[in-house]
């Protein structure tokens, strides 16, 4: 604990007393989660250095920061976090931070929008990449961000700020058309932690999560049996895993449905905290947008 106190001091030292620095004339940027990392990308393609902290499966919750981030960090000119306490470990790292470097991505939502949650630090649902009019708010912001840090390339960012834009409206059209094959009343999503409630909210699925908001709650057995009985209540078909959380909670609620006498399927892994293994389909948003949609619908049919 001691080792990492001092590790956050020295990160806070370095970056405050740190002017911009470039590399072969581009800003470098820090991303923390996947998600983010594939936004920044499209937006800023090669007119930036960009390194992500973050990679695929690695919990935000519950993610410190590494020696090795320390040199990221304090080479970084622009730090793009989501913000809403995400990155649970890192917050104390960007609140202390007294320059305009820091950019949450939250920070281009309207607050009024967001769901609450009196169980989470930031009394807000922090997981907003799963509301697709969210993302291009966050494309926006992003868009003008960079380009107020580097007017030169104002044009070019503005048009693959277009460009990603007419992509997420498609990826919007055809999530809608698949979920719409999904009747309603089948329409119930049940997880290791509530990630997908902006999910369930913008394609009217209800959502139940077992560890709630943050994978920093461990789920007890008074959760399992009581979700155990919902399941069997709403006779949900399958429940599914999230690649960053351990399969064992959802095992275990499997094993509870079980033991009553009714039985439950695992529908398959679902992306949630971060996105699928780099130079994959569901390495990239849209990409692991579709795939949850697809496994979702397939398995609750």
């Amino acid at each position: 604990m001691k080792k990492y106190v001092f590790l956050l001091c020295t990160i806070v030292s370095l970056l405050s007393c740190k002017n911009q620095k470039q590399t072969n004339g581009k800003l470098n940027i820090v991303t923390t989660t996947t998600m983010i990392t594939d936004l920044v990308k499209n937006i800023g393609g090669e007119h930036i250095n960009l390194q992500g902290l973050m990679g695929s499966g690695v919990d935000p919750h519950l993610y410190k920061a590494s020696e090795g981030d320390v040199t990221k960090l304090a080479n970084a000119d622009i730090i793009f976090y989501n913000g809403l306490h995400l990155e649970g470990k890192l917050v104390e790292v960007f609140e202390k931070m007294k320059n305009k470097k820091t950019i949450a991505i939250a920070d281009a939502l309207d607050k009024s929008t967001l769901i609450g949650s009196e169980y989470f630090a930031s009394n807000y649902d922090p997981h907003i990449w799963f509301n697709v009019d969210y993302w291009k708010q966050a494309t926006a912001f992003v868009v003008k961000t960079l380009s107020e840090q580097i007017p030169e390339q104002k044009t070019a960012f503005e048009a693959n700020g277009a460009a990603y834009t007419a992509k997420l409206n498609a990826l919007k059209t055809k999530i809608e058309n698949t979920i719409a094959t999904l009747p309603k009343e089948q329409r119930i999503l049940v997880t290791a932690h509530d990630a997908f409630n902006y999910f369930g909210k913008a394609f009217n699925f209800k959502v139940v999560g077992l560890q709630g908001l943050s994978t920093a709650t461990e789920a007890g057995v008074k959760d399992v049996q009581k979700l155990s009985t919902f399941i069997i209540e709403n006779k949900v078909k399958s429940i599914f895993v999230e690649s960053s959380v351990p399969k064992r909670t959802i095992q275990a609620l499997q094993a509870a449905v079980k033991s009553k006498g009714h039985d439950v399927a695992i529908g398959g892994t679902l992306y949630s905290d971060a996105l699928g293994d780099a130079e994959t389909i569901e390495g990239t948003y849209i990409g692991m947008f579709e795939y949850n949609v697809n496994t979702i619908v397939e398995a609750l049919k």
